[in-house]
């Protein structure tokens, strides 16, 4: 990406495999719900093939949560929640209109992130929002479509925007 940072000491990579590895288990425990030995082995397994993946991958190395988990993540979610529900109702209301007013409209615009954890949660911020869908997500530039023209043009300097990149940002 356009800032990389150099990699970590080998101890900071095992502590940031062994958390991974504990966040993966505990999901697994939790959303499975059951609890039998051969299901347990199996999630084991396939959280340390992950993390054996993510290793490969250089994961540990250079983008591990780059984002820190900061406060501002959290308020970030809270507001991404918000927008997510007020886009539904607007959809809802467009699409329940006897006249359709619908335009649909293409986007191009440069985010402003300079990590790739960033550019993956800018894009799939503006695809979780009812209506719009990052089409196309690169480090120079996002191809979005969107249900109408005023939409297309949301996106383009946006608070979303404005919101990931600050979450980038070290505490």
């Amino acid at each position: 990406m356009k800032h990389a940072e150099p990699a970590a000491p080998v101890s900071q990579v095992h502590a940031r495999m062994l958390f991974l590895f504990a966040l993966l288990c505990s999901a697994w425990l939790l959303w499975s719900g059951i609890y039998k030995p051969l299901l347990l082995g199996l999630g084991a397994l396939s959280c340390l093939l992950t993390c054996y993946i993510a290793r490969r991958m250089d994961y540990f190395d250079r983008d591990f949560f780059m984002l820190h988990f900061s406060a501002r993540l959290l308020v970030y979610l809270a507001w991404l929640a918000k927008e997510v529900v007020r886009s539904s109702l607007e959809v809802s209301r467009i699409v329940l209109d006897p006249r359709l007013p619908i335009s649909p409209t293409m986007r191009r615009f440069r985010p402003t992130q300079r990590t790739s954890v960033g550019l993956v949660i800018h894009a799939n911020s503006i695809t979780l929002t009812p209506g719009t869908i990052t089409v196309e997500a690169g480090a120079d530039s996002f191809l979005v479509h969107a249900l109408t023209r005023d939409g297309a043009d949301g996106v383009v300097d946006s608070a979303m925007d404005r919101r990931v990149s600050a979450c980038e940002t070290r505490p």
